[in-house]
Parts: structure tokens; C-alpha cells; sequence
């Protein structure tokens, strides 16, 4: 019953975080921006004045999200574009986009997840949860980093999870081909969300770009989809003690908006403050190596 041994890590008197920052003439991107905490950092973050761009994969899902959205929020700027994390030809074409048609942009949340699913890889061969959590959001950072330069000061949100410390690096295989856990596997997707934030931090330090990683608290939410039914009963029982998704979503915005992270970069995330995350998730040598590793991956140069 992984999930629940983690509850006891929530804030329950975290409650809803207040900021009244506006964002007007700003652009946003959030990655899995039609369901779950995505959807609501969409919404927050439009009310307050942003042009916010949702890049998902079911474009239908998306333009129903959207629509709600804008009602809700009564920001007619908010655009649905196409983004499948498991394709890097998907994520190509939408950073060609964004970057053809966007003069700026201001704010890049790395939302979109998949957690614990069955062993299946990616359009390029990637172990899923790696290859979408990890290096489908590393590969459109890349993509995206000169606009970000540009649009400085600018942030780069990273979604991790309480569940890197399910996991370690596995460097020899890091496709999970010896053997397949999917809790493992998702430990590890979100521990190098974390390592890779911290190394960005410090490749981007001077550069008016910030980077955040964050744990968003335990979510009621469709990340749940792939558990099993003991499992999500287990969730449906202690659901009391998880974060709607509005709460769930106020870690993400505190990272986005909170002024007082100007002068902060590299640092994880949670219930709205500074967290501790696991020894391995500070150790910089595997982080290199990590880094070095995603990049050859992806056939990229990124020094």
C-alpha cells in the first residue's frame, strides 16, 4: 500500500495559500493542463490576468477544459495546443510552434505525469514513466530555454513527488529491461525531476531563469487510473487525508507567482514552503551523470 505510507507527510492545515500577484502580459505553458491539478493551475493562473497555453495530448479533452476554463476564469487568452511527452516528435513540433508564434514566454510548468502503469515504452523506446515524466519535460525545456533567456525573469516548475524516495537511479538500466517495478519506476522518474532541477539551477544561474521542483501533496486525481482496485480503495478511505485538487495545485502556484522566489533556484518544494528531500535527490555526482545520460538520449548537446 505505497500511497498511504506517504499521507502522514501532508500539511493538513496547509490549506489554500493566498497571493494576490497579478500576471498580466504574461505567457504561461503548463504540460497536462485539461485534468487534475493541471487544470486548476490553469484556472488560478488565468484569473490572474496570464495568457496561459495548455499543452496536452487529447485535444479534445483539452478544448472542453479550455472552454470551462475561460468561462470560469473570464480570460478569453487561453489557447489549447497539442503535446504527446511520450513522442519527442510531438514535443519537437510543439516547441517549433511555441517558438514561432510566442514572443515570450514567461512561465514553463512541467505538470503533465503518468505514475505506476504497466511496463510499456515510448514512441522512441523509452521506459513510459522515464521517458514521459523525465525526458519528455527535459527535452522541452531544452527546446523551449532560449524563449525563457529571453522572457527573463523568467521560472521553470518542475512536478516531482514524495515518491522519489521510492526509487534510485539506475544508470546500467535505466528502461527498467532487467526488471520492471512501477512503483520503482516512478520513484525514479521523479527523483531525476528533482536532480535535474537542482543541476538546471546552477546552469542557469545569472540568466534570469529560475527553476523550481515540487511535491504536490497527495492527490485525489486520474494519477490514479493505473493502481490496482485494493489500492485505489485503500486511496478512497483515507481520501479524507489527500488534497483536492485545488489544494493539490497551490504548491505549483506558490512556485509560479510567490515574489518572494526571485532569489531562490534549484530548491524542492512543499505545502507552499522550502522541503527536505532524500539524500539521494542531493547528490550531485549522480546528477551529472544523469544529465549526461538524458542528453545522449535524446540525441542533444546541453552543457
Amino acid at each position: 500500500m505505497c500511497i498511504i505510507n506517504h499521507v502522514h507527510s501532508l500539511n493538513f492545515f496547509c490549506g489554500q495559500w493566498s497571493s494576490s500577484v497579478r500576471l498580466d502580459n504574461k505567457t504561461v505553458i503548463i504540460t497536462g493542463a485539461n485534468t487534475g491539478i493541471g487544470k486548476e493551475t490553469v484556472r488560478d493562473l488565468a484569473k490572474r490576468g496570464a495568457r496561459v497555453i495548455m499543452a496536452c495530448r487529447d485535444l479534445e479533452k483539452a478544448e472542453a477544459a479550455r472552454k470551462e476554463l475561460m468561462e470560469d476564469s473570464g480570460n478569453q487568452n487561453i489557447v489549447a495546443n497539442k503535446l504527446d511527452l511520450s513522442d519527442t516528435k510531438s514535443i519537437r513540433a510543439f516547441a517549433e510552434l511555441i517558438n514561432k508564434e510566442e514572443k515570450q514566454v514567461n512561465i514553463l510548468i512541467n505538470n503533465a505525469g503518468i505514475m505506476m502503469c504497466p511496463y510499456s515504452k515510448t514512441a522512441d523506446g523509452f521506459e513510459m514513466q522515464f521517458g514521459v515524466n523525465h525526458l519528455g519535460h527535459f527535452l522541452l525545456t531544452y527546446l523551449l530555454l532560449d524563449l525563457l533567456k529571453k522572457s527573463a525573469p523568467s521560472r521553470i516548475i518542475n512536478v516531482a513527488s514524495v515518491a522519489h524516495t521510492w526509487g534510485s537511479i539506475h544508470l546500467d538500466d535505466i528502461n527498467s529491461e532487467k526488471g520492471y517495478s512501477p512503483r520503482r519506476a516512478y520513484g525514479q522518474s521523479k527523483l531525476a525531476n528533482i536532480l535535474c532541477t537542482r543541476s538546471l539551477a546552477k546552469r542557469l544561474q545569472g540568466s534570469g531563469v529560475t527553476v523550481y521542483s515540487l511535491h504536490p501533496g497527495v492527490v485525489q486525481s486520474e494519477l490514479f487510473r493505473n493502481l490496482s482496485k485494493p489500492v485505489q480503495i485503500a486511496v478512497k478511505v483515507f481520501s479524507p487525508f489527500t488534497k483536492t485538487t485545488i489544494q493539490g495545485a497551490q504548491t505549483t502556484i506558490y512556485c509560479a507567482v510567490e515574489p518572494k522566489l526571485d532569489n531562490e533556484s534549484g530548491g524542492y518544494y512543499s505545502d507552499c514552503a522550502a522541503a527536505l528531500c532524500s539524500r539521494e535527490a542531493l547528490d550531485d555526482e549522480m546528477a551529472q551523470k544523469l544529465w549526461e545520460l538524458s542528453c545522449q538520449m535524446l540525441g542533444i548537446t546541453w552543457d
